[in-house]
């Protein structure tokens, strides 16, 4: 058994950005800027965003932080995002979600102008992907193919089985598991909550990526042994005896089911690190862009 390490990973790619933002500086260029918007109060987003924030440092990018109250209204949003898409130094930006209830979340990513859509949720962006048009890849998705990649994990033939169906993870890990290429050229089966027979399907698969966001969900006697466990999976589950007053886990019994893997991903540590370091690759990728464009 292997563990991807997404740690290790994407600070290799930091280092690697950093190193072209570096002959970028040494060129007089100007060097990619990510902006963040915020709206509310959210524990998880807030460190999310902050470390975002911190990697644009690191890599040596410009970053710009937007905090908006949980009043914000969709309109106020939508006004924020439209100075955003016609701010010239501003190269691509994010917006956090979950977004308070008063807020309609399509309109928002459809607002996105789709050559600022670093996260690669706007139609344009999820419809060139489909058709393995160049375009930015949702970076969690993204992520996870740099990590088969980077580990030589085969995956053409292979059977690959996706447990959720979300438009930022799931559905795309399907699409892009199933394009030629590589990683890809794999035999896809998307599962989730009304997926028949869902445990008989998961024991056939070779590769498991598993989105679903419920812990502890995929069993050891659920997969078949040498299967690659992608776990996606992350939520902070309550325990009064941590520090912080609780502890993270994903969707995957890690500590059984890395008895049969061939390879496996950690929560934390596995496929968290590589979303933030692709989304730093995306942001490059609109600078580099731009810059052809000017």
């Amino acid at each position: 058994m292997e563990i991807l390490d997404g740690k290790k990973i994407s600070n290799q790619i930091k280092e690697e950005i950093a190193i072209e933002v570096n002959k970028m500086k040494a060129k007089g260029e100007k060097v990619p800027h990510l902006a963040a918007i915020i709206v509310g109060n959210d524990g998880a987003s807030l460190t999310y965003v902050g470390s975002k924030v911190r990697s644009c440092e690191r890599v040596g990018f410009e970053s710009t932080l937007i905090k908006m109250p949980a009043t914000t209204s969709e309109v106020e949003l939508l006004n924020k995002i439209e100075e955003l898409n016609n701010d010239e130094e501003i190269d691509g930006f994010i917006v956090q979600l979950p977004l308070p209830p008063q807020i309609d979340t399509q309109k928002v990513i459809l607002a996105v102008d789709p050559d600022k859509d670093v996260d690669g949720f706007h139609p344009t962006n999820f419809g060139k992907m489909a058709l393995d048009m160049s375009t930015f890849i949702p970076a969690t998705p993204f992520g996870i193919l740099e990590l088969l990649e980077r580990y030589n994990v085969e995956t053409q033939g292979k059977h690959t089985v996706v447990i959720g169906r979300s438009h930022i993870v799931g559905r795309p890990m399907s699409i892009l598991m199933g394009r030629k290429g590589w990683p890809g050229n794999s035999t896809v089966t998307l599962t989730h909550s009304r997926t028949k027979n869902i445990t008989q399907i998961i024991s056939q698969a070779d590769i498991v990526i598993s989105a679903l966001g419920v812990p502890h969900f995929l069993k050891a006697e659920m997969v078949k042994d040498d299967a690659v466990i992608i776990d996606v999976g992350i939520t902070r589950v309550p325990d009064e005896t941590k520090e912080r007053g609780y502890y993270l886990t994903g969707d995957v019994d890690f500590e059984n089911v890395s008895k049969k893997a061939s390879y496996i991903t950690p929560v934390p540590g596995g496929v968290g690190p590589m979303t933030i370091a692709m989304l730093l690759k995306n942001t490059l990728l609109a600078r580099e862009r731009h810059r052809s464009k000017a």
